[in-house]
């Protein structure tokens, strides 16, 4: 049976999220766009850097769930 929901999360532009995986896993931010190769997306972290991580990593903060 085919599922209808996405393998990765969809995230728009505002969206609080954190790292769930990964090097800095824990890391919270702010979801801001997906970069040319959308596997990988900027996220404007806690102490103001804009950084790319891998979507893959990105989870849903708990709070805005």
């Amino acid at each position: 049976m085919l599922s209808a929901i996405p393998a990765v999360p969809a995230f728009r532009e505002g969206d609080e999220v954190v790292l769930a995986t990964g090097t800095y896993q824990g890391t919270q931010g702010v979801f801001l766009r997906l970069r040319e190769d959308a596997a990988w997306a900027d996220i404007a972290e806690r102490n103001g850097s804009i950084r790319s991580h891998p979507v893959a990593w990105l989870a849903h903060s708990a709070s805005t769930q």
